[in-house]
């Protein structure tokens, strides 16, 4: 089979087939698939699960592997791959609201580094009969839609970003005094220019971004609120319906996603993640 790359939406994201991952990619192919990446933002692969030694070696064709934060989530034998969990062992596991859970809240991987991830790689392991997509949007094309005035109000903000932040209704996972020590507060621009393309696109992680810098509370949580209600529009968001075996690649740049956490008590929903080392935001 030969390469091809078909738009999942308009909004965002493409679908590669005709490749296998495991391979080395040839210099053609390569080049195509990292075009498509910059202009879509998001790629999905239709995959047979890959072991975690597999997908560390698929990965490190776009970037160069980190290790996750969280200690407990990383494999033990292939550390920057991180297994992701998210099944509701019992009822009482699954809230009755679902703003409480934190994976809910549209957000982008990594903001609360100074130097964040620029890639996030996600490959379903297994997955529940219903529920459990995940939603992105695209923050570059809200960017890029603004008005001029719009977009002059907010080209030389910068944001804090903190691993936890009250504007959420849910609460951050829990660090060990390692990890909090790993964690201080950082600041970054909320226009944000891709190293890689040179587009600019919103840079706001409604689950970590705090304030905005120079700005009262008040002034600052009314522009934020407005950010959020802008980027979230419907006719920039494409929803993932996730097969078994689906590898997601997507930029963090110029994406947030959540996920629908509404499926079934007892139904397995498992991920394997790897994040890719960024360049600090400009």
């Amino acid at each position: 089979m030969s390469l091809e790359i078909q738009p999942l939406d308009q909004a965002l994201g493409a679908e590669v087939s005709g490749i296998d991952l495991t391979q080395p990619l040839g210099i053609e192919d390569g080049q195509a698939i990292n075009d498509a990446f910059l202009e879509h933002h998001l790629l999905c692969f239709r995959s047979a699960t890959l072991a975690p030694e597999e997908f560390a070696a698929v990965a490190r064709h776009f970037g160069e592997p980190q290790l996750q934060l969280i200690r407990n989530k990383r494999h033990g034998e292939v550390p920057e791959v991180s297994v992701l969990d998210s099944t509701y062992k019992s009822a009482a596991d699954k809230p009755a609201d679902f703003k409480l859970n934190r994976k809910a809240g549209w957000h982008t991987d990594d903001s609360y580094f100074e130097v964040p991830a620029k890639v996030t790689l996600l490959q379903s392991i297994e997955i529940p009969d219903s529920g459990g997509h995940t939603q992105f949007c695209n923050t570059r094309k809200a960017y890029e839609e603004l008005t001029g005035e719009e977009k002059k109000r907010i080209d030389s903000l910068k944001a804090v970003h903190a691993y936890d932040t009250m504007r959420t209704p849910a609460r951050a996972a829990k660090r060990t005094q390692e990890e909090i020590d790993e964690t201080p507060e950082v600041v970054h621009p909320l226009v944000r220019t891709n190293e890689d393309s040179g587009a600019k696109a919103i840079y706001f992680n409604p689950n970590r971004t705090d304030r905005i810098v120079g700005m009262g509370r008040e002034e600052s949580d009314s522009l934020l609120d407005w950010i959020h209600e802008t980027i979230t529009q419907d006719k920039y968001r494409y929803d993932h319906e996730w097969r078994t075996g689906d590898l997601l690649i997507w930029d963090n740049r110029c994406l947030v996603h959540s996920v629908n956490v509404d499926f079934p008590v007892g139904q397995t929903r498992m991920h394997q993640r790897i994040l890719l080392t960024g360049a600090r935001p400009q």
